[in-house]
């Protein structure tokens, strides 16, 4: 088939009917044509000649055209495709180095093998176009609700048309046992929209958090208005969810408005997730008052919070406790999840039980280091002491504030206390060197004696054997083994190092030793800073 003796308006003609039907810019299928018409005339012609083919946008007319690049004299690789300057000053005025000379060549005739390979250029060139409007449309859709109908199920995934494209909603993205058929309407959120090799993919969820949150924006017009913030989303899917809210306007109600007239806008909500428990909760800034919501149903007697370790301790009434943990722990672990903490519940009985306990082995710690009677030792339990270091080294006006304290009493305590730890000290640090403990580790900063010991039982005696442990390996962490998170005890965990002073303690030494640039040890935080005043002066 020669192109001369085509209908030239047949090729436009084409183009238009392909991109209206894959709903692409008919420009692109053009590109495709010249592509594949170009391969189908190098064949023709030769494959290191360098031929273009350019389709007139209004008459059809296909031009081929054969192009040589002007470069210098000892840089000709290809005469086919290149040209010297002075070879090209016969047929430019002026010719420059990156000037292309063009000459026109006869069109090619399209054998059945050539206009099949054309065929299969233009129809992955137009593949790839509808890939890639399927992926701008829908990337900046993600983290929103589409509403699809369902065409297949493949290996427990539903296969959902959404409109320009197909989504995928995985088999763990499915509220519980849901099943759908063929046709059936089906609302999703759009979890992720990827680039992969088959083509993009929308990856579609009905239990992510935020579907929920979705919903209920689309629900409750003050949360859509920004009158009324959802500040966290905790799910069990199909099952129960607690949800956070709160108002910016002191007139409304924020779970109220979430309900809705007799509950009508959170049952549209919990329609729509197959009769899933909705707890609205008000947010609070204040951490104990948030948590003291968040477990609701249950009543809360005392919360107990520990910052540096995140936890906090929740004491509830004897009667309170089942319903405070919930049905297969689910009411805590969704109170753990809406507050970003780790909780643990006792009762009141239980609280009482180990207070009782931690007093009495605090009193017998001072009454046996301190050599002193058990109500002086009680005296400094009940004044928060719980420990040797705190009575060694704090301002001994702490210690005149309790009743019956006088200057000889507090400094003859801070004495004793000083003289033991020293005491523990050296025979810590004897039992290490005992064991092989270099000098090297007995002198880096940041380390007691009994961490130095504890190290030494481990195998880390010197400290090349220190700068090649792991942060974890120093002060603990979880490993997931199996889908069950597991404990790593760490060498130090028991002098409640974290994983930041540890990775800190490692990053000095191994810079000590010369393994790492100081200025790649240097926190985030101070490297920011410095950026920061740099910029400022």
């Amino acid at each position: 088939m020669a192109i001369t003796s085509a209908n030239q308006l047949e090729l436009l003609q084409t183009a238009e009917a392909v991109a209206r039907e894959k709903m692409i810019d008919p420009d692109l299928v053009i590109q495709a044509m010249e592509e594949s018409l170009a391969r189908a005339a190098k064949s023709r012609y030769g494959a290191e000649l360098d031929i273009r083919v350019k389709i007139d946008r209004k008459t059809g007319r296909a031009t081929f055209a054969r192009v040589r690049t002007v470069v210098e004299d000892e840089l000709v690789e290809n005469h086919h495709a290149q040209i010297t300057v002075k070879q090209a000053k016969s047929y430019l005025a002026d010719p420059k180095i990156g000037d292309e000379v063009i000459d026109e060549v006869p069109p090619v005739d399209l054998g059945r093998i050539a206009a099949q390979s054309a065929k299969q250029v233009i129809l992955q060139k137009v593949r790839e176009a509808e890939r890639d409007r399927q992926y701008d449309e829908f990337k900046d859709r993600k983290g929103t609700i589409i509403n699809g109908v369902v065409k297949r199920e493949e290996y427990g995934n539903i296969i959902v048309d959404i409109g320009r494209g197909e989504g995928i909603l995985r088999r763990n993205e499915k509220i519980g046992r849901e099943s759908y058929r063929p046709n059936d309407r089906i609302r999703c959120y759009i979890k992720d929209v990827r680039r992969e090799v088959r083509g993009p993919q929308v990856f579609l969820s009905r239990t992510d958090p935020q579907f929920m949150a979705e919903l209920f924006k689309m629900e409750v017009p003050e949360i859509y208005d920004g009158i009324i913030e959802i500040k966290a989303v905790a799910r069990d899917p199909g099952s129960r969810a607690k949800i956070a809210v709160i108002s910016y306007d002191n007139s409304i109600d924020p779970v109220g408005a979430c309900v809705g007239m007799r509950g009508s806008r959170v049952q549209a909500v919990v329609g729509e997730l197959q009769g899933e428990k909705i707890d609205i909760i008000p947010w609070n800034q204040d951490t104990a008052t948030f948590l003291v919501n968040a477990l609701q149903p249950a009543e809360v007697s005392k919360v107990v919070f520990d910052e540096e370790a995140g936890k906090i301790e929740v004491v509830v009434p004897d009667e309170q406790l089942s319903l405070a943990i919930g049905r297969r722990g689910q009411n805590v672990r969704l109170a753990s999840q809406l507050t970003a903490l780790d909780i643990d519940i006792l009762t009141e009985a239980e609280e009482s039980q180990r207070r009782q306990a931690e007093f009495a082995e605090r009193t017998k710690l001072f009454m046996d280091t301190l050599d002193v009677d058990e109500m002086m030792a009680q005296l400094l339990v009940a004044e928060g002491f719980t420990n040797l270091e705190e009575v060694a080294y704090v301002d001994v006006d702490e210690l005149l504030s309790i009743d019956g304290f006088d200057e000889g009493t507090a400094g003859e305590l801070q004495a004793r206390a000083r003289d033991f730890i020293d005491e523990q000290n050296r025979k810590a640090l004897e039992h290490a060197r005992s064991l092989g403990l270099d000098d090297s580790l007995a002198n880096f900063e940041g380390l007691t004696p009994q961490m130095l010991e504890a190290l030494a039982k481990d195998g880390v005696k010197t400290l090349e054997d220190f700068a090649t442990c792991a942060d974890w390996e120093l002060a603990g962490g979880w490993t997931t083994v199996n889908g069950q998170r597991v404990k790593d005890e760490g060498v130090l965990e028991k002098f409640e190092m974290s994983l930041e002073e540890a990775q800190t303690l490692v990053m000095t030494a191994r810079v000590m030793l010369g393994w790492v640039d100081p200025t790649e040890a240097e926190p985030e935080e101070a490297l920011e800073a410095e950026d920061d005043e740099e910029a400022e002066a």
